[in-house]
């Protein structure tokens, strides 16, 4: 019974993990700001050509910069509220509801 639980133990310690290395908001953050700081160092090095092109707005500066701003936000919200995986009791609970077969 002791190795059984500590199988089970290990199983949820390694599903809470891929939990959070998975989590959509870490993805999505990451690429917003990877994205971010390419578009804004375009911005930064925008000629005088691209702003006339633009009626003198720096688009690629301000969108940089929104994008870099929503994914701090994507990765500050998974930081102060991280993903808790479902219990054991949980998922078997889950289990037990579904159709029964017959």
């Amino acid at each position: 019974m002791s190795d059984h639980q500590h199988e089970v133990e290990e199983l949820e310690r390694e599903s809470a993990t891929a939990a959070r290395l998975f989590d959509v908001r870490r993805i999505i953050g990451g690429l917003f700001v990877v994205y971010g700081v390419i578009v804004t160092i375009a911005g930064i090095t925008a000629s005088d050509a691209d702003l006339k092109k633009a009626q003198d707005i720096n688009i690629n500066l301000w969108t940089g910069l929104g994008m870099l701003v929503l994914g701090l936000f994507f990765l500050v919200w998974l930081k102060l509220r991280p993903t808790v995986p479902p219990t054991a009791e949980e998922l078997r609970a889950a289990a037990g509801d579904g159709p029964a077969e017959g």
